[in-house]
């Protein structure tokens, strides 16, 4: 079976020593978090991901979920008992409103948290993931009345939650959604129409499923300018707040998916359901992407932690296979053959992957951590930049991170040989979870689209000059650092290749937008691979600021290894890309359709 260990160590160095999440005690809303606290937090969503979510995972692959005659759903063996044991120590509300039973946490805990469930169980976490998207949504666009009688509920996990958007014909393109709403007499509305792909759409492992679904009212505007969100639950409330009276919705069918069998992606029909109002009447999508926003930072998290777990099976597998020996004589002089850890190209595959895994998870909970300032820093000037850099980084964690855990996984899976390509080793359901975040929350080709097309240009570039300019001054304070020599060259280079990338976008795209859309990709690649490279430059400050404070600890040298090798054999990729996107839009278009 398939191992998994939370990695702690580099998550407190990321929190604790690279970015200092205990600053946020100096704000009343975080006032009891310290150092100490973190650590609780860290090690016991270790156990309980390592000790309870790992082994279900297989078990969550093997079974998948069974939807029933009547149309209910059993969760595989196991899944509710986790569910309940979740919920019943608060891990649902770690970063929740306490008004409505949260527990009040910064988001960079949730986020740490999640990280160690979705590489223990991925298609397990993905059903108190989207019940907090849900909470997210009705926090920003509810009525006072529908916060008091959902959220409580969906923060203790009693009720879960989910997001129907997709329709059959209708994915990217919302504006073409047919799903209608019909007003009723006393405020509610008839919600008629089906709904597809809709992760955790019914299920045995909650009370109630609290249903968030775009529709249009008849007579609203065609396209996008006409879609309204409403609360459609499993359940409608009785005079209590309770689930009572069983709602027109409905589970059609289970989809047969490549992965993530354990959660239950569900065809939902709407047959003149009870549904009500969240926000303003045709403005729907903007509450809907304040949760869309929210799920794709979790989503490169979820690319993250697959990798995680794809790189500790593989790195405990290299050192065990024997295969050959080295290129430079045998290492393991007793035994038949050497350990194929020590080929060249098998470590190649794990470094990738080490060095993908610690700047992810560096970028990834340094965008929350923004967010946790965002909601409290008194500074507005302050509070901009960190929603600027929200804006910018969203669609790069969501793509670009998640294009290049595809790519690691494979690589562990590889280093398997045959065997990874042979379900029992567990190595084919990591590659078959990972390819869905490429996938959903917005395929990863418009996540650059958007990148290039909006959040560049947004509030006229100023996020990119802000973080260039951040960047600036961290070169300009730790550029002479005769240690880290690699570390200040590659990030002053990466940072000078996306400005021309920049510039060329700029220049180009206007004249003919495919331009911008034949390079987008390319693009949102260079901008992952330019964030990375920030990070690691932090990072190697900051380890070696521990080795010359006299610490041994072989954690700090390593760190300054693997980030090395992100700069000198990562970071070149720069290039390539950059060469494709000065290419311009005609090798791309100039095939006539009817060749392909």
């Amino acid at each position: 079976m398939p191992i998994y260990n939370a990695p702690t160590r580099d998550q407190k160095f990321v929190m604790h020593e690279m970015l200092n999440a205990v600053q946020l005690s100096e704000y009343e809303r975080f006032a009891d978090v310290d150092t100490d606290l973190i650590d609780a937090v860290l090690e016991e969503s270790a156990k309980f991901s390592t000790e309870v979510l790992t082994p279900l995972n297989v078990v969550g692959d093997h079974e998948g979920c069974v939807r029933h005659p009547d149309g209910s759903v059993t969760t595989p063996t196991g899944f509710k008992d986790a569910f309940k044991t979740m919920a019943e120590n608060g891990w649902t509300a770690l970063g929740h409103d306490p008004e409505y039973g949260g527990q009040g946490l910064p988001g960079i805990l949730s986020i740490a948290a999640g990280e160690m469930q979705s590489a223990a169980n991925m298609a397990f976490a993905m059903y108190p993931g989207l019940t907090n998207g849900a909470i997210k949504a009705i926090s920003i666009g509810g009525s006072a009345e529908q916060k008091a009688a959902y959220l409580p509920k969906m923060v203790s996990c009693e009720w879960t939650g989910t997001m129907n958007l997709t329709e059959p014909h209708c994915g990217t393109d919302l504006g073409l959604l047919k799903t209608k709403a019909v007003p009723n007499s006393d405020g509610s509305y008839k919600i008629s129409g089906q709904k597809i792909f809709i992760s955790a759409g019914e299920h045995d492992m909650s009370d109630n499923i609290i249903h968030l679904v775009l529709a249009r009212i008849e007579g609203a505007p065609e396209g996008v300018k006409g879609i309204s969100l409403f609360i459609v639950p499993k359940f409608k409330l009785d005079a209590d707040g309770n689930a009572g009276e069983r709602n027109a919705v409905s589970c059609g069918s289970i989809e047969e998916k490549m992965g993530i069998h354990g959660n239950s992606t569900c065809v939902m029909n709407y047959d003149e359901a009870e549904g009500y109002m969240i926000g303003e009447e045709n403005k729907g999508l903007r509450v809907m992407f304040v949760m869309m926003n929210r799920a794709r930072v979790d989503v490169g998290m979820q690319g993250l932690a697959q990798s995680e777990v794809a790189y500790q099976n593989a790195a405990a597998y290299a050192k065990d296979r024997l295969q050959g020996r080295s290129l430079t004589g045998p290492k393991n002089e007793d035994g038949p053959a050497d350990p194929i850890i020590v080929h060249p190209d098998v470590r190649r595959m794990l470094m990738e992957t080490k060095a993908f895994n610690e700047g992810a998870r560096a970028l990834i909970y340094w965008a929350t951590l923004l967010e946790d300032l965002e909601n409290v820093h008194p500074d507005e000037k302050f509070r901009e930049k960190c929603d600027d850099y929200l804006g910018l980084l969203t669609p790069v964690i969501k793509g670009y991170l998640t294009d290049k855990a595809m790519q690691t996984t494979i690589d562990c899976q590889q280093i398997f040989g045959g065997h990874g390509y042979i379900e029992e080793w567990g190595m084919s359901q990591f590659v078959r979870d990972t390819r869905i975040a490429l996938i959903y929350e917005g395929a990863n080709g418009i996540q650059a689209l958007d990148l290039v097309g909006r959040k560049l240009a947004r509030k006229g570039g100023r996020a990119l000059m802000t973080l260039n300019a951040e960047i600036d001054a961290f070169l300009a304070e730790n550029g002479d650092n005769d240690k880290l020599p690699d570390f200040m060259t590659g990030l002053k280079t990466a940072k000078g290749k996306l400005t021309e990338a920049t510039m060329w976008l700029m220049q180009n795209g206007m004249t003919n937008p495919n331009n911008a859309g034949a390079g987008s990709v390319d693009y949102m690649h260079m901008m992952g691979l330019s964030t990375l490279a920030y990070m690691w430059a932090m990072m190697g400050v900051t380890a070696q600021k521990a080795i010359d404070n006299g610490s041994n600890e072989d954690f700090y040298a390593n760190k300054i290894i693997t980030g090395r090798y992100f700069m000198l054999r990562m970071l070149p990729m720069m290039d390539a890309h950059l060469a494709k996107i000065k290419t311009g839009a005609e090798p791309v278009m100039a095939l006539d359709a009817a060749a392909f």
